[in-house]
């Protein structure tokens, strides 16, 4: 009896001992893509002892380059954004999808680095930061640095950096259409320079033989003595994938994987359930578990190529198969759902980013950092208080224009999802008008607004024209209650939206319904940008000392894959 309950002890202390030791095994954390949801397009991750910082793209939206933080790869809270100040760099005169392309970001001793492009002005630029909620600094040009996408790597062996990047084809003489290379310059991260001279490492893709189509967004990283040189090909639509090559010397030469691409969906069915399509813009990074994964781009059409919540960020597992890694190894479709064997982390005062979620954002102290403005912020033309919410000054430009209009936007993330407003307004003329926008680009959005006829105050609906810079009125019905606040309310569901109002903030009618929401794919306008709910106040041209308040904003996202 004895010696059974010794033996009882051990095994009971050993059993115990095997779960300190191995708390994978009873911890998981459950991660639903995307990760960020709607516009978060061309997304790069750093590892900074137990944190992950990711930015992405945003063109010429303000700020620039949102800056999230996560210590377990699910929960995302924004916590700054690179392009903060106008004084680094604003987007006047440009259109909403030119400004700023394929940021990436790297840490190194103690501080931050960004490099991006500002596609029409500045160029290739890098900027550092010690927080990465900043301040982050003034931008650095690097002139030397032609082509687009530059990324940093830091080679902790040789005690070097280099910069990687997209750039023409030899001598600037394509051989098709498409024919880009990957080019390497050394850098001085202290004098923030390129040192030496140009190598070019990968001419065309990999296989130049098969003429491959815009090889970009280069990475690096380093196992077992080989250096992996992981890129973009195909480009950014249906046909984008990831492939990479490996070296023992930084310097090439590099050797492509014969299975190429690890990443690609351009050969599944396109009948598929909930497709996920135009994956790439990939990059590795150590998980908390120490494995590696991959975040990426990819998107969510709701018919053949059509999508409205723009290019998104993605999560996979990578496995390494014979020293090659291999993004999301056991399946050929991306996954909706993973489970991971680490400890989630909860981000306290974090908006939701995946999955289906809802939230009211109230205007009583500062904007969310996620509030995006046209092309730079013009501070004197909005107020926030208790009081009066959000206040916005009716400014003469309107979103048609390449300017400053007063607008505040939000990201649509789901493809069925709803935006509401409380605004407070009493326009003065049928000029003036304050209220809510599905936006896309200057010539692709539908206006909710309030404003005034002959008749007197009115709900109007207008549909913007996709080749002139002017609207058209869909639907219009006059506004009889008392109060000068109302209700805007516009919702998706794939490939429709509708637009309702409310007078008392509890009825709500239904406007015009049904309305095509494939004018606001990415397909349709063009360019790389996603769709935004805006708030927007406008005297269309004219000077006005008008003022709209509003209350708040109500987001809900509703999509069946999540269900």
């Amino acid at each position: 009896m004895k010696k059974q309950k010794w033996i009882s002890k051990v095994l009971l202390v050993g059993f115990m001992g095997f779960l300190l030791i191995t708390p994978a095994f009873s911890q998981s954390i459950a991660i639903t893509n995307p990760i960020l949801k709607g516009f978060y397009p061309d997304p790069s991750i750093v590892k900074a002892g137990p944190d992950y910082y990711l930015i992405n793209s945003t063109f010429s939206y303000f700020p620039g380059i949102p800056v999230f933080h996560s210590k377990d790869l699910k929960n995302w809270k924004q916590i700054g954004n690179v392009i903060h100040r106008p004084s680094q760099m604003d987007f006047m005169d440009e259109r909403m999808t030119r400004g700023l392309f394929a940021p990436a970001i790297s840490y190194h001793k103690g501080t931050f680095y960004v490099t991006c492009t500002d596609i029409d002005h500045m160029g290739n630029f890098v900027v550092t930061a010690k927080n990465p909620a900043g301040p982050w600094s003034d931008p650095v040009r690097l002139p030397e640095v032609r082509g687009i996408d530059p990324s940093l790597y830091f080679d902790e062996i040789e005690g070097k950096a280099y910069i990687v990047y997209n750039s023409d084809a030899p001598d600037r003489k394509p051989l098709y259409s498409g024919h880009r290379t990957l080019r390497m310059y050394e850098f001085d991260p202290v004098a923030l320079k390129v040192v030496g001279e140009e190598k070019m490492l990968v001419n065309g893709g990999v296989d130049i033989s098969k003429k491959p189509v815009w090889i970009e967004g280069p990475h690096f990283i380093q196992r077992n003595g080989w250096y992996y040189l992981y890129a973009a090909e195909g480009g950014t639509s249906v046909n984008h994938s990831e492939v990479v090559l490996r070296s023992k010397s930084i310097w090439g030469p590099f050797v492509p994987y014969e299975h190429n691409p690890i990443l690609t969906q351009r050969d599944l069915p396109e009948d598929r359930k909930d497709p996920v399509t135009s994956t790439g813009h990939a990059q590795l990074v150590e998980g908390p578990d120490g494995k590696t994964y991959s975040i990426f781009l990819a998107v969510r059409p709701y018919e053949g190529d059509y999508y409205n919540t723009g290019r998104e960020t993605f999560l996979a597992p990578v496995e390494w198969r014979d020293d090659w890694p291999i993004i999301n190894p056991d399946h050929k479709e991306v996954q909706y759902a993973h489970s991971f064997p680490f400890k989630e982390v909860k981000q306290k005062g974090a908006l939701p980013q995946s999955g289906n979620f809802e939230y009211t954002l109230r205007f009583k102290k500062q904007l969310d950092p996620s509030f995006l403005f046209m092309r730079t912020v013009d501070s004197s033309s909005f107020a926030i208080s208790p009081k009066q919410g959000l206040s916005m000054k009716l400014k003469p430009e309107t979103v048609m224009d390449f300017g400053n209009p007063s607008f505040i936007g939000k990201r649509q993330q789901h493809l069925y999802s709803m935006a509401e407003i409380a605004v407070q307004f009493q326009p003065n003329s049928s000029q003036e008008k304050a209220g809510l926008l599905i936006f896309q680009d200057e010539r692709h959005f539908y206006f909710l607004c309030k404003s005034k006829s002959e008749s007197g105050e009115v709900i109007q609906l207008y549909k913007s024209m996709a080749k002139e810079k002017s609207m058209e009125l869909l639907a219009e019905a006059p506004w009889k209650a008392p109060t000068a606040q109302a209700g805007l309310r516009i919702s998706s569901a794939g490939n429709t939206y509708s637009f309702y109002f409310s007078e008392d903030m509890k009825k709500w009618t239904l406007l015009k319904g049904g309305l095509d929401a494939k004018f606001l794919s990415t397909k349709e306008a063009g360019g790389f940008i996603g769709c935004l709910y805006g708030l927007y106040a406008t005297s269309s041209g004219e000077k006005s000392n008008n003022t709209a308040a509003f209350k708040y904003l109500k987001y809900k996202g509703d999509d069946p894959m999540y269900k």
